[in-house]
């Protein structure tokens, strides 16, 4: 068997979380392989609304095993914060997730050095969800990180203690006054206590060496899905850097992040929105700062599940989606959020970049350029409600022209559209 993989194609926020639920009854095993917390995957269904960020979307089935892979960082105190919410919503998610050994930590001063950090960079800020994720991954590079499987360890808290004490120096030099910082409401030494708290809980759970698990289970005919974080465009070394995530969000982060060989790759979905979105800083060529992207902002509730700030909002960016579809080897589109389009009599769609006034052939090395503009195909809006449309039969003519066209500029059929939040919002093609 080989492992199939979800992912998003553009910056993020694209529904993947929506898309792994819905997709969670054709597997055995949904296995995220790489981010953290910055993570905010929602899921909605039967009047209710989950957002998961460190756990796998698929663990409201629970006839289907999740596992937080090795590629994956961990903050115990998030994410037994999760685990709680579940328990309080009548689940029991200890009985089907399983944590690799080799998953890192984040701790509590990596937060702080991340808001330290980010703010004496000013006005060049990255736009970090501030949970750690750049100094954990930044430690377990460099060698010095600590990992799931550290914790059951004598000299665990030695080697916390000296790697919290590095940090802590780093933080003062910056001028930063940690000692007023709150995490998450709490100041530094009340969240370490429930950091070490979350730690004792962290060995009741279901403990694996992940790769060995995986591997085990494909060969005994398991179906497995591979969840990913972020967007293709905020992949460290393919996105808009400086102003990406951490980790490698493509497919090739499937291998590393979960210890699968190429070969063990299956089918690839790519999942973006009709539009784009963005949260924090960094280039976003089709953005629009006017009604018509407080219109996108306010029609698809685009406020950051993670972080609660508002998206940045603008028309669909057809080189960067076919930039994507190229790194990740994608088979087959899902479409998300079609619905927010609903009120617009004309869209715009972006086909091609251009820097003083001709076209660019290919995609930028460094989108940040501030002279790259996007040059615009205008397309018949349907201007009605997509609700209560059961098929994809009964979808507006004007709809059908936009996926048409999408899908000829692209060169991909787009396989599964989304017209609403609920996971029954869903149409296949």
């Amino acid at each position: 068997m080989k492992v199939d993989v979800i992912l998003g194609l553009q910056w993020g926020d694209e529904g993947k979380g929506k898309i792994v639920d819905v997709f969670t009854p054709r597997y055995d095993i949904i296995a995220r392989f790489q981010g953290g917390p910055n993570a905010g995957h929602t899921i909605i269904f039967g009047g209710r609304k989950f957002v998961l960020h460190t756990i796998p979307s698929g663990i409201f089935h629970r006839q289907t095993l999740n596992v937080i892979g090795n590629g994956v960082i961990i903050d115990p105190f998030i994410l037994f914060r999760e685990i709680d919410t579940l328990r309080e919503a009548g689940m029991a998610p200890e009985e089907n997730l399983l944590v690799s050994r080799r998953a890192h930590l984040i701790m509590p001063s990596h937060r702080l050095l991340d808001a330290a950090l980010e703010s004496d960079k000013g006005s060049s800020k990255i736009g970090s969800t501030l949970k750690g994720i750049g100094p954990a991954y930044t430690d377990k590079y460099g060698r010095n990180g600590l990992r799931v499987g550290d914790i059951t360890g004598d000299s665990f808290k030695l080697r916390y203690d000296q790697l919290k004490s590095e940090h802590l120096e780093i933080v003062r030099h910056l001028g930063f006054d940690y000692t007023s910082h709150l995490l998450d409401g709490l100041d530094f030494e009340s969240y370490e206590a429930k950091w070490f708290a979350s730690i004792d809980r962290l060995k009741g759970l279901k403990i694996i060496d992940s790769e060995i698990f995986l591997n085990t289970s494909l060969d005994e005919g398991k179906r497995v899905l591979a969840e990913g974080a972020q967007g293709t465009m905020l992949d460290v070394d393919f996105g808009s850097y400086p102003f990406v995530t951490s980790s490698n969000t493509i497919t090739a982060g499937v291998c590393s992040g979960l210890g699968l060989s190429p070969h063990r790759i299956g089918k690839i979905y790519g999942i973006f929105k009709a539009y784009c979105t963005r949260v924090g800083s960094g280039p976003f060529p089709t953005e629009l700062n006017d009604a018509d992207g407080e219109k996108l902002r306010v029609g698809g509730n685009e406020f950051g599940s993670t972080t609660g700030r508002p998206r940045r909002c603008g028309w669909l960016d057809l080189p960067a989606l076919k930039y994507s579809i190229m790194l990740n080897g994608v088979d087959s589109l899902i479409m998300m959020k079609a619905d927010v389009l609903d009120p617009f009599p004309e869209i715009e769609i972006c086909t091609d970049y251009k820097k003083n006034n001709e076209i660019i052939s290919g995609f930028p090395y460094d989108l940040c350029d501030e002279q790259i503009q996007p040059v615009y195909n205008n397309r018949k809006g349907w201007n009605s409600s997509l609700e209560g449309c059961t098929s994809i039969n009964e979808i507006p003519a004007a709809l059908a022209d936009y996926i048409d066209f999408i899908e000829r500029e692209v060169g991909l059929a787009i396989d599964t559209v989304s017209i609403g939040p609920d996971r029954l919002q869903t149409l296949q093609r």
